[in-house]
């Protein structure tokens, strides 16, 4: 009985192992060059359905801060990008989709220049980049442009502001 559950524990363990590492988002090798602080407007468009969220993108000094926030100002998920990984930031849950939306858009913004040494496989043809099958931007500008993501995920990204120089 003690063998069964053991057993049991450890399937299920492998399992939820197994299940993080394909859940893991692509990373840069570096954190790419980007004119922070940037507030964007994220319109999320599913199967028809859209909503819109805030997301100021700030520097700290151990790394990248993510908060993305209603229009109401409740914050929907709160991420910091710290020597390459994703942590927690504050008390909300875990929210694998903006932590794929998150890393989406550090692939979106990171520089041409600085596109090839960071993810290796990606493509750009124009006012396109894909990082396939995952990713693929549309660009009207460097910080206007659309996003598709798996599972049917459509955003338009606009900035808020335009950044001080």
């Amino acid at each position: 009985m003690i063998r069964t559950a053991f057993r049991n524990a450890l399937l299920v363990g492998c399992l939820l192992l197994l299940g993080a590492c394909a859940s893991r988002v692509p990373l840069p090798e570096q954190t790419p060059t980007l004119a922070l602080p940037m507030q964007l407007h994220i319109e999320r468009q599913l199967a028809g359905q859209r909503l819109d969220w805030l997301l100021v993108i700030q520097r700290e000094s151990t790394g990248i801060r993510w908060s993305m926030m209603d229009p109401l100002g409740i914050p929907v998920a709160r991420q910091r990008l710290v020597d390459g990984a994703w942590q927690a930031d504050g008390l909300l849950p875990p929210n694998a989709e903006a932590r794929e939306l998150f890393a989406a858009l550090l692939f979106a913004l990171t520089p041409a220049a600085e596109l090839a040494g960071n993810y290796p496989s990606a493509r750009q043809q124009g006012a396109q980049r894909s990082l396939d099958p995952r990713w693929q931007v549309r660009y009207q500008q460097p910080q206007a442009f659309d996003l598709s993501l798996p599972q049917g995920l459509h955003y338009r990204i606009t900035p808020l502001t335009e950044n001080a120089p």
